[in-house]
Parts: structure tokens; C-alpha cells; sequence
């Protein structure tokens, strides 16, 4: 089992084609794929997945086809979102959040494409696990939709936006792009895009590597009482690489996910 690989590695993936297209809007970007499971593992909770990619339109989801093959392979039938990002006209924030919520509003729809949609959990890596936990923390009010929202996992998740824009790598470097300012200019935005600002979901889980040199391991620790797993040796696309460790430990949350009903 790999450990601590490289982007490149994840992007030469091969990965099946998505079973269905939706679209949630009316530009090109607002769409979700869909990778209906490749058995029956009974009662599983539709995962959806937000891809990372420093909110920077240069990275859509498809680096992420891979491990929404997988988890479909795995029993999991996966909605993944994509959506408008820095660079994209009406992306950045607040656009790129909307977006994403626009996406999560589709799921009531998904019967007619034969999904179980009655549960499901919400999954982001890296600035998508950001963007999860918004949409997590915040779903609690879409009071007129009967999908039940089972959990929030972060992987290698932003959890400070305000922190994270003050570093200095390529991806930190980024933030101020995708906020339209520094904290200075912007207060009132980050801080409505903070998730250390927000009541988190009930069950939300933050999953980390400690050799994460993009969102490092520090970033587990910034939001209160939420469940955290700390893994040695896991490095930031490890969570996307199906052939790696930390995927193998993505599968075993969700199936205690599954199991709790």
C-alpha cells in the first residue's frame, strides 16, 4: 500500500467513466458526476465528494475520477461536484460555497437514476473538505429535504481559511485569490467562510496525515469537538489515491458509517 504519493501519481490514474451527468445550473461547471456502486452492500449512504484543488480552476475533479471509481467498486455509489472556482467567471467566494450547495440540493432528485438517496454523508479533500464542512455545518437548516445527512468527513480538510492565508506555499498562497482580499480587506468574508466560525455538524470527522506539507497537520487541531484520526506516514493526496493506506482507512469510516443505522 502506498503512502505519502505525489499529485502526479493521482493524476495518471485510470478511473471508468461516470454513469450520469446532472446539472445543477446553468453554466457549464455547475454539474455533478455520478458513479452508481458496482455491488450491493445493502443500506449505504450516498458519498458525496468535493474535490480539492486550492480552489483554483487549474484543478476540476478530474483527479478525483479514481477514487470515486473505487469507492463505487467498493459498494458506494458516489455524486461528485463540480464547480465554478477561482479563475471561473462567478467562482471564488461566495460563488464556489453556492455552488456547492446548489449540488447538495440535487440529491432528493437522484431516485429517478436509481440512487438511494435517503442518506448520505458529505466528503471533501483538501479545499473541498473546507467547503464540506460548510455545507455540513450548515445543512442542518435545509429543513425541507427528507435526505438525512449521516456525517462530515474532512480529509487533509482547510479548517482556518484566516490562517491558512497567511502561509506561504503555492496552495496557502492561493486564498487570497479565491476570498477576493486579505483578512484586512475582507474580514466580513472570511470570516463567514471559516469554518472554525461555524457550528460544526453533530458528526464530523477530520482525517490527517502528518506528512502533509500542503495542509499540515496542525489543521486537525483547530476545530473543537469533532472526531479526529491522525495517520503516520499519510501525505495530502494519499486520501485520493485509491491504492493507498489512507484510502483503505476512508473505506473503513464509511463502513462504520453504513453500520450505524
Amino acid at each position: 500500500m502506498a503512502k505519502n504519493v505525489p499529485y502526479a501519481k493521482v493524476a495518471e490514474l485510470a478511473s471508468r467513466p461516470a454513469d450520469y451527468k446532472v446539472n445543477y445550473g446553468l453554466d457549464p461547471l455547475q454539474h455533478v458526476s455520478i458513479w452508481t456502486r458496482d455491488k450491493n452492500l445493502g443500506k449505504t449512504p450516498l458519498v458525496v465528494l468535493i474535490h480539492g484543488g486550492c480552489w483554483l480552476n487549474a484543478f476540476d475533479k478530474t483527479h478525483t475520477n479514481a477514487m470515486s471509481t473505487a469507492l463505487s467498486r467498493a459498494g458506494f455509489t458516489v455524486m461528485s461536484i463540480e464547480y465554478r472556482r477561482t479563475g471561473d467567471e462567478g467562482g471564488g467566494w461566495p460563488g464556489t460555497y453556492h455552488d456547492i450547495m446548489s449540488g447538495l440540493r440535487l440529491i432528493p432528485k437522484l431516485d429517478k437514476y436509481f440512487v438511494d438517496n435517503s442518506s448520505f454523508v458529505i466528503m471533501g479533500h483538501s479545499a473541498g473538505g473546507h467547503l464540506a464542512l460548510l455545507a455540513g455545518s450548515r445543512w442542518q437548516k435545509q429543513k425541507q429535504f427528507n435526505s438525512e445527512l449521516k456525517a462530515v468527513i474532512g480529509l487533509a480538510a482547510i479548517t482556518d481559511v484566516k490562517r491558512y492565508s497567511e502561509g506561504t506555499n503555492s496552495c496557502q498562497s492561493a486564498t487570497t485569490k479565491f476570498m477576493g482580499g486579505d483578512y484586512s480587506s475582507q474580514k466580513a468574508n472570511y470570516d463567514s467562510a471559516n469554518p472554525i466560525n461555524q457550528p460544526m455538524f453533530v458528526n464530523t470527522i477530520l482525517m490527517q496525515g502528518d506528512k502533509d506539507s500542503i495542509v499540515p497537520l496542525e489543521y486537525a487541531s483547530f476545530l473543537g469537538k469533532v472526531e479526529k484520526k491522525v495517520f503516520s506516514g499519510v501525505g495530502h493526496f494519499d486520501w485520493v489515491h485509491p491504492g493507498s493506506v489512507a484510502f483503505q482507512e476512508v473505506l473503513t469510516v464509511l463502513r462504520e458509517i453504513k453500520n450505524q443505522d
